[in-house]
């Protein structure tokens, strides 16, 4: 298989240093699903919330680990799109791909306008709007330098973003503890025998939970895309599948156990404030609302940063692959795809305008046509490395687990929680609007790539 890089045409550079690629891959996409969003998933669940957190965090440590055996094997900036043409046809490849550019330029929007309601509350004068807009502008100006400098603000605001969540759960496990002279936490045991016990609102409220979860986490696998614009992809990317375990482990199950241990689950204001904030609320952290919004600005505007990055890269792969327009391809001098960048961001902005001026119905079935991206991106994947380890066999030196019965564990996993979720009444329309979308797109894309290899049957041997 030959990388993007290797294909002509416009090249992409090598800016992005080791620390960046291990920064990005511990916090890049940490964005305000896990600061504010988890409220919401234990306001619908109870305590009960961590098994859900445990089966999507099990879940993507055993697609990260599939996805870095096709990564160290073929480096790509197309990544798993360019795995799913591969080895399961054109149309795969053209769907997974644009699929998942319509996730992050969705998040584009959301990361913005959540920046612009805090900066709303310091600026009233400023509408939310207008402070959304400008934060795309701005962003998409930082993206449209060198990879490097991308990769050195990234690293930056990542780096505030872990020791903001590493001192958080220190001080509330000190504050469990009985190690502080501030007012003490519950303990999970004592709010799960006040607040009607572990699961609630049943196991059902759990799996729904599931998918909320999964949009918090869909970004991990981004590393494999900008590990390949790395000097060492390879190196950078088994570095990066490895540590997964632990990013999951402390970054998202010990700060939800945080949470859990000393906020009730049907607290009033757990949902509309977030987790992190209602929790140090409780343990009398004076200033919690401040310290939140500023922790949660820098996680907005680092999520909305990199999704412009990671849009722009699988546009500019599509595009390298036919399944985009040509332009998107074209870089700049420092092996930046400018046009891509600008029409990603452009999208975004657009969608962000959409919330102000549109129906908010309308806003709200955009946003849900986004919803199982995440479910159908990872199915794609274990399909995928599945299929590719007929191709590269005993040669390789990074591999999946238990090879093929996790895998296929993983595909039936997959496939249940997408038949659970066309069940569930809350979860239904996230789900039907998601793979409604994903035809339409396959069948563009059927179209599409029968239509390139009839003009070009040398292309056609997959």
């Amino acid at each position: 298989m030959t990388s993007l890089h290797d294909q002509g045409g416009g090249q992409l550079s090598n800016g992005f240093k080791p620390r960046h690629v291990t920064m990005l891959s511990i916090a890049g996409i940490i964005g305000a699903g896990l600061f504010v969003g988890s409220g919401h998933a234990i306001a619908a669940c109870g305590p009960a919330v961590i098994l859900a957190y445990l089966a999507a965090g099990t879940l993507v440590v055993l697609v990260m680990r599939m996805l870095g055996e096709m990564a160290v094997a073929n480096p790509d900036t197309g990544s798993f799109s360019t795995y799913a043409e591969k080895a399961i046809g054109p149309w795969a490849g053209f769907t997974i791909g644009w699929l998942y550019w319509w996730f992050w330029v969705l998040v584009v929007p959301i990361e913005a306008l959540a920046a612009g309601h805090i900066l709303n509350q310091w600026f009233p004068f400023i509408d939310t709007w207008v402070i959304a807009l400008a934060s795309v502008v701005l962003l998409s100006i930082t993206n449209l330098f060198g990879v490097e400098k991308y990769g050195e603000f990234e690293f930056w605001f990542a780096l505030l973003k872990v020791t903001a969540i590493i001192a958080f759960i220190g001080f509330g496990a000190a504050a469990l503890m009985g190690w502080l002279p501030l007012h003490q936490g519950a303990g999970i045991v004592s709010l799960m025998s006040q607040h009607g016990g572990f699961a609630p609102n049943g196991m059902g409220a759990v799996v729904g939970a599931f998918i909320t979860i999964m949009f918090s986490f869909i970004g991990t696998e981004s590393v494999t895309i900008a590990a390949a614009e790395s000097g060492e992809p390879s190196r950078n990317i088994a570095k990066a599948t490895r540590s997964v375990i632990w990013r999951i482990g402390v970054f998202y199950l010990l700060s939800i156990l945080v949470v859990i241990s000393v906020v009730p689950w049907n607290d009033p204001a757990l949902a509309s404030v977030g987790s992190y904030q209602r929790a140090l609320e409780l343990l009398e952290v004076p200033h919690a609302k401040l310290l939140v919004d500023l922790v949660v600005l820098v996680a907005v505007t680092s999520c909305m940063n990199s999704s412009i990055y990671i849009a722009s890269r699988m546009l500019y792969s599509l595009a390298r692959r036919g399944d985009a327009p040509s332009a998107a391809a074209k870089t700049s001098t420092n092996g930046v795809p400018r046009r891509a960048v600008l029409a990603t961001a452009a999208v975004g902005a657009f969608i962000a305008a959409l919330n102000h001026f549109a129906p908010a119905s309308l806003f709200d079935f955009l946003l849900s046509s986004s919803g199982a991206v995440a479910l159908l991106v990872y199915l794609a994947i274990a399909i995928s490395q599945l299929r590719m380890r007929r191709i590269h066999g005993d040669a390789l030196t990074f591999k999946m687990w238990l090879f093929p019965w996790a895998t296929y564990a993983v595909i039936l996993f997959i496939s249940a929680a997408l038949a659970v979720l066309l069940f569930l009444p809350e979860h239904r329309a996230e789900a039907t609007s998601t793979l409604c979308l994903a035809l339409g797109v396959s069948l563009i894309g059927i179209v599409t790539c029968r239509r390139r290899n009839s003009l070009n049957p040398a292309q056609s041997a997959y």
